[in-house]
């Protein structure tokens, strides 16, 4: 906006008076931003350089839990993801009026959760204090620092008063939300969840391969490679369905031409809305409907890194080497989406003899997707489901089915 100060009529010689000499403007502008959502993005991609600190404490990794662990990894206010590191300022030990730094960890101790602290102070050596509880870890500081506290004269400290979670840093608002949507922890029964399951990471879940207990125990090997794909020669079955062929390379149908591009966005977006991990009444985890989903509606995408079959055939034996579980869904004779390590919540779909959905290989923005779709109304809290179609095997490989459904085939495969 462009001003002119003019001069009064009859004000000839009084020019410099009234000669505007500085106009300044103050206007409010309001930033709207989701500061959770940016907060996620610097724990999820540490590479971007930020750090993400609330008062003296300073997360440097969230962590994570494999559907073993979710069990005994949680209290009724916390949840304990294996890996989470956090560096807290807190009073000196040794002195009572200087601070140092106590980075917090929790790992995993035979299948229990274990609390450790590391003492970093600058002339002293470092010192390593394990728990089996926060508050236990929490306590073997808290007793000298009060100490040499009431030595020096300082103000008195009351850690009756103190929780070891909140130490922790567990139960700061930013750091649970994030908890709360870390994969899998629907399935942590006494944890109260204070802000519901709105997944802020896009995580894939941590998957121990005994864990793995939808097929683990129905072989005398620890590892399964899920190779999902259309199948080409049942022809009697859906041309939608999903199988896998002998020996875990499937047959596969063209991938279709999808026509619904705009339905594929809007899943995109909306994914999160639609679906929430938990206890399968099948097998192990599976995925649910989080609220009324039409027939032929996208739910989800199977999601992970398109490899080359030399490269998805060198990650197979790399991962049974790790003795880690492998998904894998072929999309074409020459490629294949590896989500091992990089999937999404997809790949715990459970297999049914009566499915409520179907696995699509489409082809959207100049590229194969792999798209969950309902086959059928689905309503809310039900599990959802499709038919792998493995082919038919004998003997000691055959795979017991647990769908429940009212015809099941009583096998897999």
């Amino acid at each position: 906006m462009l001003c002119h100060a003019h001069r009064p009529r009859g004000t000839a010689g009084q020019a410099l008076e009234h000669e505007l000499r500085c106009f300044a403007v103050f206007r409010r502008v309001y930033v709207q931003r989701d500061e959770m959502r940016q907060i996620a993005t610097a724990v999820q991609q540490p590479e971007l350089g930020f750090t993400f600190r609330v008062g003296s404490l300073v997360l440097h990794a969230m962590g994570q839990l494999t559907p073993l662990q979710m069990a005994s990894f949680h209290s009724s206010t916390a949840i304990f993801p294996v890996g989470y590191e956090a560096c807290r300022v807190y009073w000196s030990m040794r002195h009572g009026n200087r601070r140092c730094r106590y980075v917090c960890s929790v790992e995993d101790n035979n299948g229990l959760p274990e609390f450790t602290i590391r003492v970093v102070e600058h002339g002293y050596p470092d010192l390593l204090l394990t728990d089996a509880s926060p508050k236990g870890v929490w306590d073997k500081v808290l007793g000298p620092v009060a100490e040499k506290r009431s030595e020096s004269g300082t103000l008195q400290l009351f850690p009756v008063y103190l929780k070891g979670e909140d130490l922790f840093g567990l139960t700061v608002p930013a750091v649970t939300k994030i908890t709360e949507s870390l994969p899998g922890v629907e399935s942590c029964d006494r944890y109260s969840f204070r802000y519901g399951r709105n997944p802020l990471l896009v995580l894939p879940l941590v998957f121990n391969p005994a864990g793995c207990a939808r097929l683990h125990h129905h072989f005398h090997q620890v590892f399964f490679t899920r190779y999902h794909i259309l199948n080409k020669s049942s022809s009697a079955r859906s041309n939608q369905n999903v199988a896998q062929g002998e020996g875990g390379v499937p047959h596969s149908k063209t991938p279709v031409v999808h026509p619904r591009s705009s339905q594929y966005r809007w899943m995109k977006s909306e994914w999160r809305a639609n679906v929430y991990l938990a206890r399968s009444h099948i097998q192990g985890l599976g995925l649910f409907a989080a609220r009324d989903i039409e027939k032929q509606s996208m739910v989800i995408e199977y999601n992970g890194t398109i490899l080359r079959n030399e490269v998805a055939t060198r990650k197979e034996r790399v991962y049974r080497s790790q003795n880690r579980a492998v998904f894998m869904f072929r999309i074409d004779s020459e490629h294949v989406v590896d989500a091992t390590r990089t999937g999404g919540l997809a790949r715990y779909i459970n297999h049914s003899c009566a499915p409520n959905c179907v696995a699509e290989v489409v082809t959207f923005e100049r590229g194969y997707k792999i798209i969950i779709s309902c086959v059928r109304r689905v309503e809310k809290g039900e599990e959802l489901c499709f038919d792998y179609q493995f082919d038919a095997v004998e003997g000691q490989h055959r795979i017991a089915c647990h769908c429940g459904a009212p015809k099941c085939r009583k096998w897999i495969n």
